[in-house]
């Protein structure tokens, strides 16, 4: 089923919720931290609705559903993108990884999502040269002060996009969109 911006704003997730079971979710999870702009926020619905990504966790000072920006700017997909909110992205990071483990029994092998923040620090690497394996968990930081430096040491890797103007760093979902499209073609579920 595939839906334009008016259907899915008027779609009630009642009438919905059948259909919503028979996506296949790819194990890959938002950790979105103190994102401030309701309008990113609900850009990075629509953007976990094209990956079909299995969860968004909303964490710190963040804004959630059914806020009318939020809802505007995701044209209605925070009704078909599962999401929780959590106080701390270290929450959502241990619920990420209880919840892939889960995901995986059904596999002869489990694995302990990876937790990927993507931001510039001393300790990043480009986001090309990392491993991105299923499950997955990316941590996405405030506009401004970006992922904050307890959650740093929680991450398993640190990833950054290269930039080469004046400007320090593009925006959220830019970034989600960069790595998180960049880590599905890498990866074979």
């Amino acid at each position: 089923m595939k839906l334009n911006a008016k259907e899915l704003r008027d779609v009630k997730e009642e009438d919905i919720v059948e259909k919503l079971k028979t996506i296949k979710r790819r194990p890959m999870y938002f950790i979105l931290e103190n994102i401030y702009d309701t309008y990113n926020i609900g850009g990075l619905f629509r953007l976990a609705d094209a990956l079909a990504i299995e969860k968004i966790y909303i964490c710190g000072e963040s804004e959630i559903p059914p806020n009318s920006k939020i809802k505007k700017a995701s044209i209605g997909t925070y009704k078909v993108v599962p999401w929780e909110y959590k106080k701390t992205a270290g929450e959502a990071i241990a619920e990420a990884k209880t919840s892939a483990v889960k995901n995986q029994q059904d596999k002869e092998q489990t694995a302990e999502v990876k937790i990927i923040a993507v931001e510039q620090s001393p300790n990043s690497v480009p986001y090309t040269e990392v491993d991105y394996s299923w499950p997955v968990a990316l941590i996405l930081g405030n506009e401004t002060y970006g992922v904050l430096p307890e959650t740093l040491k929680l991450a398993d890797q640190i990833v950054e996009i290269p930039m080469w103007g004046i400007n320090k760093s593009l925006n959220v979902i830019v970034s989600a969109a960069i790595v998180s499209y960049f880590a599905s073609s890498k990866i074979i579920p």
